[in-house]
């Protein structure tokens, strides 16, 4: 959908994970990893200029690079007149507003986990515009409205930057927080490229350097990204000609304090650099994840897989052990007829030690990448944008192949769960919400914080309601080695393969995802 928020999920959820209960960078209201492993990684081994002019290769236009702003000296004004007291209830920490005073809200764009985009005209202009609506119900903890509070905060910061969505203004009510911002029709960068059906060296360069272009301006003014991926970008219209590649999620982004290391893990599991996973990084993580993008670009896949077929599909250690080993794939097809300018930037963009990793500002001094440069306008193989389809798909399929799972355990097999589930249901509603969760693990005489129980509350509700229903509560509390047994994986491959042929076709994972 073409609005100016990350619908999330289809290249990975994003997850934050944080050893630390009482972090201040903690972030409970955003997309988790459904699978994020136990495991403790822990065992594994001066600012830049400004970026040069940008160019409108490839049809994704960036405009001239601006000077990035500054802020204005203070003037000598009037005193303001009188401001109506904020609630101390409230989140923003101003008094309540009703944003249908400015905006009338339209139709639905999308819907994620925690909140859903509407369509909306300011009243005074006409002007379009997309506004996300967030139930402050999902906002339980204190450091759930400070996360919040920094994401309005470093959206005001950056915008009116270059390939960066425009804020325009945030508004609270009793139930509800508006985020209203810049409208972006032109929908996600994937899906263009997709249905475009074929692009070149020199059109993936010219997204890329969109891409970094991003990362070097929010280095320049503080800000670490610590989430980028292709989900996270969309084109301000549907012209192909004029079309810019904006940025428009900075949820789990955060100030940058000089000579901080930062050790909460968060991202998205294909994305995630391997510093993040040992839990000591900084601002290079950003440069590592459009490295990641790059690579996707190139050749269709990410470039750390876990594995084939339906057991890779939920096995996000086996892709977090796969960043870690390092081993990046140059021999398999596309790569022996892509650049070698090419690979020598995804090279540069995805070495292991940040310390030595490329910087953003050097990235688009890259021969191949800035303006002019060494990138071939040749045809990239169409076997590149199939496989990019695929892996789009590639995460709703997952959620899909648990659901058929779970719903075909045995009774042995879920023996003990439904009673359980029913003992935390005391409402008898057929869903868990966050308060009967809470309550019910308290009863079983559960040790975990509040914030912990906000973390599992949303790693198991996988469709984003709000509530865990049954299956849900299965899949989450199955052991997954069970759930990977050969005749588990063989029903799920059975619920895909439509025709029975023994194999899966592109036109029935389609007809599978419409459904």
């Amino acid at each position: 959908m073409g609005h100016c928020v990350s619908k999330g999920g289809r290249g990975g959820e994003a997850f934050r994970y944080n050893p630390n209960e009482n972090h201040n960078n903690q972030n409970h209201y955003h997309p988790k990893s459904r699978d994020l492993p136990p495991t403790d990684y822990n065992n594994y081994a001066s600012k830049p200029p400004p970026a040069a002019a940008g160019d409108s290769a490839g049809g994704y236009a960036i405009p001239p690079q601006s000077p990035l702003r500054t802020p204005k000296k203070p003037g000598f004004l009037a005193p303001p007149s009188p401001k109506p007291a904020r609630r101390a209830d409230t989140i923003l920490g101003k008094a309540y507003e009703d944003v249908k005073l400015h905006y009338t809200i339209g139709k639905e764009l999308g819907r994620g986990q925690f909140g859903v985009t509407y369509l909306c005209i300011e009243n005074s202009t006409g002007k379009q515009y997309a506004c996300k609506s967030i139930s402050k119900r999902k906002l339980v903890t204190k450091n759930d409205k400070e996360d919040m509070k920094r994401e309005i905060q470093i959206m005001q910061h950056l915008s009116g930057q270059p390939n960066i969505v425009e804020f325009k203004g945030a508004y609270e009510d009793k139930q509800t927080v508006h985020l209203v911002m810049e409208l972006c029709a032109g929908g996600e960068l994937f899906d263009r490229i997709i249905a475009k059906g074929h692009y070149s060296e020199k059109e993936a360069a010219g997204i890329c350097r969109s891409i970094v272009n991003v990362v070097h301006i929010c280095h320049f003014m503080g800000v670490m990204h610590r989430d980028l991926k292709p989900e996270n970008f969309l084109l301000s219209s549907k012209d192909n000609n004029t079309a810019l590649l904006k940025a428009t999620d900075f949820g789990l982004s955060v100030f940058i304090e000089e000579g901080k290391v930062y050790r909460d893990i968060v991202g998205s599991a294909y994305y995630v650099a391997p510093e993040v996973l040992r839990r000591r990084y900084g601002k290079e993580t950003d440069v590592w994840s459009a490295g990641v993008i790059l690579y996707i670009l190139l050749s269709g896949v990410p470039p750390f897989w876990a594995g084939k077929m339906m057991s890779s599909l939920y096995n996000e250690k086996g892709i977090f052990d796969a960043i870690l080993q390092g081993d990046i794939d140059f021999e398999s097809h596309p790569w022996p007829v892509i650049s070698s300018g090419a690979k020598d930037l995804v090279q540069k963009m995805l070495t292991q030690d940040p310390k030595r990793r490329i910087t953003a500002a050097q990235v688009l001094d890259h021969p191949w990448l800035k303006e002019g440069g060494e990138a071939s306008d040749k045809p990239i193989d169409s076997a590149v944008l199939s496989r990019m389809k695929q892996f789009r798909a590639m995460n709703k399929l997952k959620k899909l192949a648990l659901k058929v799972i779970a719903e075909n355990l045995s009774k042995e097999e879920i023996q003990g769960l439904k009673s359980m589930f029913a003992n935390i249901d005391t409402d008898n509603s057929g869903t868990i919400t966050y308060e009967e969760l809470k309550s019910g693990l308290a009863r079983l005489g559960s040790k975990l914080t509040e914030v912990e129980v906000k973390q599992l509350m949303e790693a198991a509700d996988v469709d984003g309601n709000g509530t865990i229903d049954y299956i849900e509560f299965i899949t989450a509390t199955m052991h997954r080695h069970r759930l990977e047994r050969d005749e588990h994986l063989f029903k799920a491959f059975q619920y895909f393969d439509k025709d029975s042929s023994g194999y899966v076709s592109g036109a029935e994972n389609y007809l599978t995802l419409c459904l």
